[in-house]
């Protein structure tokens, strides 16, 4: 049986500030758990239902940490679903660690990206593309938000990440930047091939003064209608499918 202090403490790391604290996270539904349990992160507590049991019996097996078999209702009380018959565990974050994008990598930086559903969505995307390398600057959602990983679908199990100065890790990769601009090239007529970085702006202000120097690539997605603008995980969608369809 499942104590309160458990579904006190895992009800905390909905907080930014207590997932920091307590060096953890939880995702909840049977999708992102069985991708969580599947993955390389270290998973210390499993919540599940007789539903779920009898669907992955096998891979409840392998889970190192505690194991608890629950109620729905026990599920709703610790998480944020206001229904969950699935499952919800919660696992250690990973260290913020930096790493190096290689040539002919593509990779992903977000600037000031706020949204948690934006940044789940790009995650998303970015695991569709076979993206495995995201950078984000220290304003970005945080990466470990329930919204960010339930829109993620899982794809936050299979992607890289760390966050960090971006006008300082920028220059230090000597790799082309591409920025989404309004008045950037038409990406429709442009080639690309190669890799680089494609670096997303803030969802109202766009990528910011201070690092719009260190692109070397302004892009823009044609606009046919009237709309003032694409919202980010659109635009971010459409650039790594035009990068996708030249490779």
């Amino acid at each position: 049986m499942i104590s309160k202090n458990t579904v006190k403490f895992i009800k905390s790391l909905q907080q930014k500030k207590f997932r920091k604290q307590e060096n953890a996270f939880f995702v909840e539904g049977s999708k992102n758990v069985t991708e969580l349990l599947l993955s390389d992160f270290e998973v210390t507590h499993l919540l599940y239902t007789d539903k779920y049991f009898e669907e992955q019996q096998k891979l409840i097996d392998t889970c190192k940490g505690e194991c608890f078999q629950v109620t729905p209702k026990n599920l709703e009380a610790a998480g944020s679903f206001k229904t969950n018959d699935g499952a919800l565990a919660v696992a250690k974050l990973k260290d913020n660690s930096p790493f190096d994008i290689e040539k002919g990598e593509l990779a992903i930086a977000l600037d000031d990206v706020r949204d948690p559903g934006n940044l789940g969505t790009i995650i998303r995307i970015a695991d569709w593309y076979g993206i495995k390398k995201l950078i984000f600057s220290k304003e970005t959602a945080d990466f470990y938000n329930p919204k960010v990983l339930n829109s993620s679908m899982g794809s936050f199990t299979r992607v890289s990440f760390f966050y960090t100065e971006l006008k300082d890790y920028l220059p230090q990769q000597q790799l082309p930047v591409y920025g989404a601009f309004l008045e950037g090239d038409n990406i429709h007529s442009k080639t690309i091939t190669e890799g680089g970085i494609i670096l997303m702006g803030n969802e109202s202000k766009g990528i910011s003064d201070v690092l719009a120097p260190l692109v070397t690539q302004k892009l823009t997605i044609p606009r046919f209608g009237h709309a003032e603008s694409l919202n980010v995980a659109i635009a971010t969608a459409v650039i790594c499918d035009n990068f996708k369809r030249n490779s």
